[in-house]
């Protein structure tokens, strides 16, 4: 074991606050990160789930929802001509304005309130939601791969719709329920479990019922094509000669390099950059500060032990090393402990209905920031090995 390691283990009460400030930094920025790629996690869970292993977007989409992702209907026939593509259906969806439906009691509960002039749930409540369809076919293409038979068939009937056991309490509502939605009734049929949106709850329903509503896209452009193929293996050689039929027409993504767009898409909103730029510049200045002045106060609590290591020949160089080594554990451990408390914090959403994905090369990023904020309080802390002088052992 290094003399660097030997005196983190042993003297870890000196070094806490370096791994703490350390830990803060990371949440801090890893905690945003989760959280806006999350949000927009929401938005697109119903299609990463499906079992669609190519989407076809417009020739200017750059992500899912950036750019005009939606093409002409007549692309519809050139896809099916692949002769790997098994079923193609298109992205419809709609959105509009929720109301749930009172009983009799609530209703009468309600005015009780009123008059007493108390505030609190159990209102009306009218909420904006969005709206995405699925094909109410087991295995079909745009099926989420957890949805069970069961659900697909509540969907089917009529006016059924499916949302988010997170949504039930802002929608006022619960399985079985009668619903407004646009001004025409619709039942809560299912009720899912793992698609969250903090931002705008989301009815699920099948494509008949959104054409019963009259909300359906009939027009001579439909939205992404979600693609099935024989063998998902292939997918990638499947969308590259796809985009080569297409000469222009449309862009086939994988499923993944879509899901990785739509992250990258999130995370280059101006608004969204600017508040993980400041939360960066943030942990590092708190990171280099506190991490810093704690490797500064332990290297001076240990300048005796610095000075005996000088009288015995070991030279500053060497005494430099393992200050850096010794910064460089620190940070290993800090980035240890920014991803426990970044566990702890993401299942304190995921209880509270929040929605957190961490994409693993900003994790990386993450890790590396935190080790070279160490090195960097590591080398600013060297210029106190001036004090390790061999003669003061004699004083």
């Amino acid at each position: 074991m290094s003399l660097a390691l030997a005196t983190l283990l042993y003297e870890w009460r000196r070094y806490m606050a370096a791994v703490v400030a350390l830990a803060f930094s990371g949440l801090l920025v890893l905690a945003q990160v989760g959280m806006f790629v999350g949000i927009g996690k929401g938005f697109t869970a119903q299609i990463d789930r499906a079992r669609a292993d190519i989407m076809v977007l417009g020739p200017g989409a750059k992500a899912l929802f950036g750019g005009p992702s939606g093409l002409p209907r007549r692309m519809i026939p050139l896809v099916y001509s692949h002769p790997e593509v098994i079923q193609v259906a298109p992205l419809d969806g709609s959105g509009g304005r929720f109301q749930n439906i009172l009983s009799p009691e609530q209703q009468a509960k309600a005015e009780a309130r009123a008059k007493r002039g108390e505030k609190g749930g159990g209102g009306r409540k009218t909420e904006f939601v969005n709206v995405t369809v699925i094909d109410a076919i087991p295995g079909y293409v745009t099926v989420p791969t957890d949805y069970s038979n069961d659900m697909i068939e509540a969907l089917r009937r009529p006016y059924s719709v499916a949302i988010d056991q997170t949504a039930l309490k802002r929608l006022g509502v619960k399985k079985g329920d009668k619903a407004i939605y646009n001004g025409k009734t619709i039942t809560i049929g299912v009720v899912t479990t793992g698609y969250p949106n903090i931002i705008q709850p989301t009815l699920v329903m099948s494509r008949d019922t959104l054409r019963m509503l009259g909300e359906a896209d009939t027009g001579q452009r439909v939205g992404p094509l979600m693609v099935s193929i024989r063998d998902p293996a292939r997918a990638e050689i499947v969308a590259a000669q796809l985009n080569k039929k297409a000469d222009g027409k449309f862009r086939a993504w994988t499923r993944q390099e879509l899901a990785d767009a739509n992250s990258g898409a999130m995370l280059e909103d101006q608004i969204i950059g600017i508040m993980l730029g400041f939360s960066a510049f943030l942990g590092l200045l708190i990171g280099v500060a506190i991490t810093w002045q704690t490797l500064r106060g332990a290297i001076m609590a240990n300048i005796k032990e610095f000075a005996s290591l000088r009288a015995l020949g070991v030279s500053m160089g060497d005494l430099r090393n393992i200050v850096m080594e010794l910064s460089f554990w620190v940070g290993i451990v800090g980035v240890l402990a920014a991803g426990l408390l970044t566990w702890l914090v993401s299942l304190l959403a995921t209880a509270g209905g929040v929605p957190m994905y961490f994409p693993p090369v900003l994790i990386a990023i993450v890790a590396v920031f935190l080790v070279v904020i160490a090195m960097l309080s590591g080398f600013l802390s060297l210029g106190v090995l001036k004090n390790s002088q061999p003669a003061d052992l004699l004083r």
